[in-house]
């Protein structure tokens, strides 16, 4: 009995942990349609890991619509390997983005591009606007890390595997390349190629750009600059908890069974076999035949 209510109760804490989960992404849906923030907005946030609202578990600023102007700094763009959208192996393509009348930068998940399947160090010319633009994204938290088997290969280099993004920045408005000392291994000085994963705080270091690593951005809108931004929605797992409380609950049917078996069921037919046999054997003769 014991084991029947404990894995009861672990099946309804993963049904609870699915409707925390739920809350959670209908807190995010409801984030992504409040009005844009301003630049100035934008600006003044503070660290997003630390502001959640009470009881919704999402950043304050997370998942907001945001306006911004700024220079893109294309020569800085990273392509993110395997990654997905509609189905297909591609990139995720990031460049920074230098907020205009500030100090601040910010690392921009522009959208996704299909990769070449016969070379993947092949990547497709990116069109990107020169001058002041305006972005509209939205406030995201930063790349997702996927798992990475061994040690990291040496990053490409973009600028030798590819055209290189039309439209550059100005140099006036972009930042030094890093010394090479600082450079990373196996690239070019001013390269920032194809990559496994991106943290932000040794991207940082390696570009000394003014880079805020507590978020990004998600570029949204319509396909444009030849990426495609159908981003999917932040893997929560709430499948992966109902999974869980469906085979707690299957496990608490399969004890209560036994239990039912062993406890029950053999132990009524144990004893109807040992009444039988305590029974006395009657043997029937047949009468002798007279004629």
């Amino acid at each position: 009995m014991l084991a029947i209510a404990a894995t009861v109760s672990l099946g309804r804490w993963q049904l609870s942990r699915a409707a925390q989960k739920e809350a959670l992404q209908a807190g995010i849906d409801a984030q992504k349609l409040l009005p844009p923030i301003g630049q100035d907005e934008f600006l003044a946030i503070g660290d997003v890991r630390q502001a959640r609202p009470e009881g919704s578990g999402v950043g304050g600023m997370l998942y907001r619509p945001v306006k911004l102007r700024g220079l893109w700094l294309a020569p800085q763009t990273v392509y993110l390997d395997n990654r997905q959208m509609n189905g297909l192996q591609g990139f995720y393509v990031l460049t920074p983005f230098a907020i205009e009348g500030s100090e601040q930068t910010v690392m921009v998940q522009r959208g996704w591009v299909q990769r070449n399947f016969n070379d993947r160090t092949q990547l497709a010319p990116l069109e990107t606007p020169a001058g002041l633009v305006e972005l509209t994204a939205l406030v995201a938290p930063p790349p997702a890390h996927l798992l990475e088997l061994g040690r990291a290969e040496p990053p490409l280099s973009a600028a030798s595997t590819s055209a290189p993004p039309t439209g550059a920045s100005s140099d006036a408005a972009s930042p030094a390349a890093p010394a090479a000392s600082d450079a990373v291994p196996g690239a070019p000085v001013g390269s920032y190629p194809i990559r496994q994963n991106l943290n932000l705080q040794t991207f940082r270091a390696e570009s000394r750009l003014p880079l805020r690593t507590d978020l990004s951005l998600q570029q949204t809108g319509a396909a444009s600059d030849g990426l495609q931004r159908n981003w999917p929605a932040p893997a929560l797992g709430v499948e992966k908890h109902y999974g869980y409380a469906f085979q707690w609950f299957g496990l608490s049917a399969l004890v209560a069974v036994l239990f039912v078996w062993f406890q029950l069921v053999a132990p009524w037919l144990r004893r109807r076999r040992e009444r039988r046999e305590r029974q006395p054997t009657v043997f029937f003769t047949q009468p002798n035949d007279p004629r």
